[in-house]
């Protein structure tokens, strides 16, 4: 209700300064939303996964990312070619920046309709009801996983630190640093032709996820996300290469290409570090806070990786050019990478012996319900 909410909201003329207000009420409502939304997909998914595959059958949710991205920017794309908007040549008056850019949010309903039908037909997962069986649901989870996991929140954490910082970077602070104005400092490529680049590579972004899965379920969690770890620290040192005004160019002599190819290495590097996320965070938890545990690291994460990176990716660009931006994801890769050393593996776990210890040689409460 909120995002269709932002496609009715006053504008600044009308009612002043309630209106940017307004909108950072309804994003709030979205982060509210979201912020229970990812952990129930990836329970949904992960606990209903064969055995063995747990990582590639809880990557489905994860392709909500760049789906809705598609959806959304080619929505976007389509206007902008509709109403020849063009960012750089554009007044205030236009037909695009006057209403066409709520079309978007209202068309959102169909989503919204699409998701609740989905909900209505949701059942808990077998996981979560023995734990109900059992008796060790908790009336209190978010009290008892800072009680009982607090250890495992920081991990999970910091292990989506560089994930959520990438993320935020490739989407939010690239467009604003790709179309601003040459003057400023920024490269000044026109909105629509940047948006090209962006739909070709959320592809990238897409592809990649499967891949992630596949990959953590072989090579283990932990394993997988040291190595593209290792890479994103790569991929940030070359910020200053890439995106140097000198060697990009600027405005309509920008170098799309190679625009083109870093977008397509930081999409390809997202897509292998978010995949396995959804498997691997559920992971850390017992299965009476495993909802709550995965919410809070992944929401939390999302607070300091992405919901301050394009406000300190764009202040660092502004007075040390693009190269101290990649620094800063270097920096942010570094903290996922000690978080991870320090995280055990989870490949092999059953979901539902984590956290409850057992004798040797006990059969899994999980194997005598399932036979």
């Amino acid at each position: 209700m909120a995002t269709v909410l932002i496609g009715l909201l006053p504008t600044y003329t009308s009612i002043g300064i309630v209106a940017p207000m307004l909108l950072a009420l309804m994003r709030f409502c979205q982060g509210l939303g979201l912020g229970g939304e990812w952990s129930g997909a990836s329970l949904l998914a992960g606990e209903n996964s064969r055995a063995g595959k747990r990582g590639f059958d809880s990557m489905w949710p994860q392709l909500g990312a760049p789906f809705g991205f598609l959806l959304a920017n080619g929505f976007f794309f389509m206007l902008t070619m509709t109403m020849n908007y063009d960012s750089t040549q554009a007044t205030t008056n236009h037909a695009f920046l006057s209403w066409g850019w709520r079309l978007p949010f209202l068309f959102s309903a169909v989503i919204v309709a699409l998701g609740l039908y989905v909900r209505f037909k949701l059942h808990e997962t077998p996981s979560f009801q023995r734990t109900k069986n059992r008796g060790e649901v908790v009336k209190a989870p978010v009290l008892e996983v800072f009680r009982s996991s607090w250890r495992d929140l920081i991990r999970g954490t910091f292990i989506m630190l560089a994930t959520y910082t990438l993320f935020y970077l490739m989407t939010t602070w690239i467009l604003s640093y790709a179309i601003g104005k040459v003057a400023l400092g920024y490269l000044g490529i026109s909105y629509h032709s940047f948006l090209v680049v962006q739909l070709i590579t959320i592809c990238a972004f897409a592809l990649t996820i499967p891949i992630s899965g596949l990959l953590g379920d072989k090579l283990g969690r932990k394993r997988f996300l040291l190595v593209v770890t290792v890479a994103i620290i790569a991929f940030g040192l070359s910020f200053g290469f890439f995106l140097d005004p000198a060697r990009m160019g600027t405005g309509s002599s920008a170098n799309l290409m190679l625009m083109t190819v870093f977008m397509l290495i930081g999409m390809a590097l997202m897509g292998l570090t978010f995949g396995i996320q959804s498997a691997l965070l559920p992971e850390l938890f017992p299965t009476n806070v495993r909802y709550t545990g995965s919410a809070i690291s992944y929401n939390v994460s999302s607070i300091l990786g992405a919901a301050v990176a394009p406000f300190i990716a764009a202040w660092l660009a502004a007075r040390f050019g693009p190269g101290s931006v990649g620094l800063y994801l270097v920096a942010m890769a570094v903290l996922t990478l000690i978080a991870l050393i320090t995280t055990h593996e989870t490949r092999d776990l059953d979901l539902d012996a984590i956290g409850r210890d057992k004798p040797a040689g006990e059969v899994p409460e999980s194997v005598l319900v399932d036979a």
